[in-house]
């Protein structure tokens, strides 16, 4: 299977919140190790190791151009290249302050107001890198639609690849897969409010997109590159 990439917003490595969001993941995209799982919010070790699988696979980031395998004729070497043209076009985002919040779900650092820059960005990472992706399979779209899509989210995927881009966008750094006990869902939300607030009083600007691979369909996301926004 071909490798998959992507273009996220993340922390950088000295980040305070990469570090907590790495062991409570139990996964670090950037060193490539696994903290194991600790007891937390009520809930045993291997209760919060079931709840963050499905984020661990992904590492902790933002997404501003979801997965993708190289359409044929392009390679790592062109779309590096692109990347460090573009980041050298756009200019770095100061997000509002983030706060846990619980999307449907499952539970995620999301900015407290508003960001049309960071949408943005998103949006122009989504159509610039467009020739570069291959066309998802069917068995694809017909995983994604299972989620049941608007007419609008549905002419997304069909055209980008993705239902969620544009006006449907919303920038999320995902903290759990879902947890349908609303009274479990609540207590991970409070303590990963009380965990990440300290945390965030440091200034969290994205000033830079990372690329991140996954070499086959087993393996979680690296980090591959970082590409310093100078715009």
């Amino acid at each position: 299977m071909a490798p998959r990439f992507a273009l996220y917003a993340a922390p950088p490595a000295d980040h305070p919140l990469h570090d907590f969001a790495a062991r409570w993941l139990g996964w670090d995209p950037e060193s490539g190790e696994s903290p194991a799982a600790q007891p937390a919010a009520g809930l045993s070790a291997a209760r919060i190791a079931e709840i963050t699988a499905e984020p661990r696979r992904y590492g902790f980031h933002g997404t501003l151009k979801p997965p993708f395998r190289l359409k044929d004729g392009n390679d790592e070497a062109m779309l590096i290249m692109a990347l460090e043209t573009f980041a050298a076009a756009h200019a770095p985002v100061r997000l509002p302050a983030l706060q846990a919040a619980a999307l449907g779900s499952f539970i995620a650092l999301r900015p407290s107001t508003p960001c049309p820059e960071i949408d943005a960005l998103a949006g122009a990472c989504v159509k610039a890198f467009d020739a570069f992706r291959a066309p998802p399979s069917e068995a694809e779209l017909a995983r994604r639609r299972q989620a049941g899509l608007t007419p609008r989210q549905d002419a997304n995927l069909a055209q980008w690849g993705y239902p969620y881009v544009f006006e449907d966008f919303r920038l999320h750094f995902t903290l759990t897969g879902r947890i349908h006990d609303a009274a479990e869902r609540d207590a991970v939300q409070a303590y990963l409010t009380t965990q990440t607030t300290p945390l965030l009083r440091r200034d969290f600007t994205v000033n830079e997109i990372c690329l991140f691979v996954q070499m086959d369909s087993t393996a979680p996301f690296r980090v591959a590159g970082r590409y310093r926004l100078m715009g």
